[in-house]
């Protein structure tokens, strides 16, 4: 704190210099390259501010980096081999002392839902899934009803995040963090009824495309550089990175930062030396879960099953204190003081997932999962302007519709819906009775049957309808029109039949059963929201002659691309992947496209060997560490498991990090053991 404090004094004196010779008197500190001075208008006004360190941003506490065996710790019972011991190192971050809470999430909505008001479909894909609570054979409305929002669970973790809610709210917290920054050092104003493209985002106000109402208050800083000065007077600018004020981005842990973190082995450094006196399997030394200390003799280190039907003990002598979750800070944190990095709930990592990464990933900063991209530019070759509306992945969405109606009425596979029939087929209905006879839900509804089998007249015409404005849509995006792709979408559907819609005029006290479920399942196709800048993944040609990489996507590299798989030396295969009729991120890891190739031709027609083979794939990510509904081996920092990036559980919560910039551990560390010697 006393570091951040002097950081904003000296910052504070800089922004209030007025005049380009009190900025040149401050400090005749010059360029050892050059010689010529910082700061002096008369030198050129190259501009060095004072700077400390990093400031720690609110909720984190900083884990200072090293090596550490990453992997199994604890004999593999499930025989998954898929965390193989690897020396790596992890360079110093900052982490979440504690889980993300429920309070924190509702913090989250508020804000989002007064930002977007007009966008409600923003607001409602940013809720946590509570039916994730329950259960067949289990009685948890309670859970459902009142978890998220009841204070008497505000400091519990939240949970039914998916992995992408959970990376969304941290592009959120990044863009509150600096806005606040911001305020506090006196260059923005309270501007707390922002909304829509009018809201903070930290990229948006770098390249200058965040401009405030002065009446707000507020004022940029001084700007030296010569040429931008009126008369006499200097010019003014916006806060740079070279300033120093901004924080880097808050995001998830990669799986590696997390297990490092967890393990907290720097508790166990022998003084002066180099030497891990003992290495741990869970956050705390030993094999037991039980506290060892004399005054706490038997207590439980973490909320975790027991044992079969044991989730919190007996009465009068609870083990952990907590049915289901536990409050944050309950307890003991390790020795870098977080909590709950064993128990409670598993967590969020960046990773992709793949049973082999340990076998390949780099041995400094390891991780699975680069898509690297680039901010659009214009014409010109500047920064593109940021979004002015919500947009839409409008295949996705189409792709939603055909599986919704064919779910909807037919319970058929894709190959066998036709969107065209009014009346399910015989023919269809009598395979679904012998194929899937005993399954749940297999049948079409009641309602249909009864009916003779028609469809709803006016269900089918709202469909198809939609049908017509995606289509409509998918030509606009097939010819890169993106932002009108997405105006279709959002003032005919959304703003259009879904609001306008009636029964023929007749009954309009009646909604539309199907119109409440399109709109939360189109919810989840939207890919940008209003105030961002507009990003794309980067291209080989305009990476030729690069050494480190060439293309944008390596999630399967070395493990699920062409060279690794059992296709590596057919050339068939390689023909299709170069003449563009076989999606190249489809060789392993396989999903239900893979039957078609680009064109749209089945691949192998009645082929099984085609069908999905895994449940892996190139959305599934890694959740780390034990639940509260996990037996004792979960809790083990060594163990990996995964789930598709759009599901949740009630067991998975989050906790985000941040990069720590300059220093591993503080300011003028390599200086200091320098002196020491």
């Amino acid at each position: 704190m006393k570091k951040q404090t002097k950081h904003m004094k000296m910052l504070r004196l800089f922004i209030l210099a007025v005049a380009g010779v009190a900025i040149a008197s401050c400090s005749r500190d010059s360029s050892s390259s050059t010689g010529w001075d910082y700061n002096n208008v008369q030198h050129g006004g190259f501009q060095k501010v004072p700077f400390v360190d990093q400031e720690t941003g609110p909720g984190l506490i900083l884990v200072e980096g090293g090596t550490f065996t990453m992997g199994m710790v604890e004999q593999d019972v499930m025989f998954d081999y898929n965390n193989r011991p690897a020396r790596v190192t992890v360079s110093s971050f900052y982490m979440d002392q504690t889980e993300v809470t429920n309070f924190h999430w509702l913090e989250y909505l508020y804000w989002i839902k007064r930002s977007y008001e007009k966008y409600n479909m923003v607001y409602r894909n940013a809720l946590p899934d509570t039916l994730a609570w329950r259960s067949p054979l289990a009685f948890m409305d309670k859970y459902v009803d009142y978890y998220l929002r009841h204070p008497a669970y505000r400091d519990y973790p939240v949970v039914g995040v998916s992995w992408l809610q959970a990376t969304d709210f941290c592009k959120w917290r990044t863009d509150r963090v600096n806005e606040y920054i911001l305020i506090r050092e006196g260059v923005l104003g309270w501007d707390i009824d922002a909304a829509d493209a009018e809201t903070f985002n930290t990229d948006a106000y770098i390249v200058g495309q965040f401009e405030q109402d002065e009446e707000l208050g507020g004022r940029k800083l001084r700007d030296t550089d010569p040429s931008h000065r009126d008369g006499k007077k200097l010019g003014e600018r916006i806060v740079r990175m070279e300033d120093g004020i901004l924080l880097p981005r808050y995001r998830l842990p990669t799986e590696a930062e997390w297990e490092y973190a967890s393990l907290g082995l720097i508790g166990n450094l022998s003084e002066g030396t180099e030497v891990i006196t003992e290495r741990r399997q869970y956050p705390w030394n030993g094999h037991f879960v039980r506290q060892d200390n004399k005054e706490f003799t038997g207590a439980i280190r973490a909320n975790f099953v027991r044992g079969k039907g044991d989730y919190m003990g007996v009465a009068g002598r609870l083990n952990d204190g907590a049915d289901v979750t536990a409050p944050v800070e309950s307890f003991w944190p390790n020795d870098y003081g977080l909590y709950h990095m064993a128990g409670n709930v598993s967590e969020w990592v960046m990773d992709v997932y793949r049973p082999l990464s340990s076998e390949d990933f780099d041995e400094f900063r390891p991780f699975r999962g680069n898509v690297f991209q680039t901010k659009v530019l214009n014409n010109d070759g500047i920064v593109e302007q940021k979004d002015q509306q919500v947009m839409y992945d409008v295949h996705g969405m189409k792709e939603y519709l055909n599986a919704f109606e064919r779910v909807r009425y037919q319970r058929v596979s894709a190959a066998n819906h036709n969107p065209n029939d009014t009346v399910i087929p015989g023919g269809i209905q009598m395979h679904n009775q012998a194929e899937h006879r005993y399954k749940r839900g297999a049948a079409p509804d009641a309602y249909y049957v009864s009916h003779g089998k028609k469809k709803d007249s006016i269900e089918l015409a709202l469909i198809a309808e939609i049908n017509a404005i995606l289509d409509r849509a998918i030509i606009d995006k097939n010819e890169k029109y993106d932002i009108e792709a997405s105006s279709i979408v959002q003032d005919e559907i959304f703003e259009g039949l879904f609001v306008e819609r009636t029964r023929n005029g007749r009954d309009e006290e009646y909604s539309f059963e199907i119109i409440p479920m399109l709109r939360e399942g189109f919810n989840q196709f939207i890919i940008g929201t209003p105030g961002k800048l507009k990003y794309r993944n980067v291209t080989e040609e305009e990476n030729i002659g690069r050494l480190n990489y060439r293309k944008d996507d390596y999630i399967d590299y070395l493990d699920g691309d062409i060279e690794s798989s059992i296709y590596y030396d057919n050339d068939d295969r390689k023909n299709g992947i170069n003449e563009a009729t076989r999606d190249p991120h489809l060789i392993m890891y396989q999903n239900e496209y893979e039957t078609y190739d680009l064109n749209g031709t089945p691949i192998k027609p009645e082929d099984r060997t085609s069908w999905p083979t895994t449940l892996i794939s190139d959305k599934s990510r890694v959740y780390k560490g034990g639940s509260w509904r996990d037996r004792a081996y979960w809790l083990n920092a060594g163990s990996r498991r995964y789930l598709d990036e759009a599901q949740s559980t009630c067991t998975i919560g989050f906790r985000c990090a941040m990069d720590r910039v300059g220093s591993p551990v503080g300011h003028n560390y390599g200086k200091k053991k320098q002196k020491k010697k």
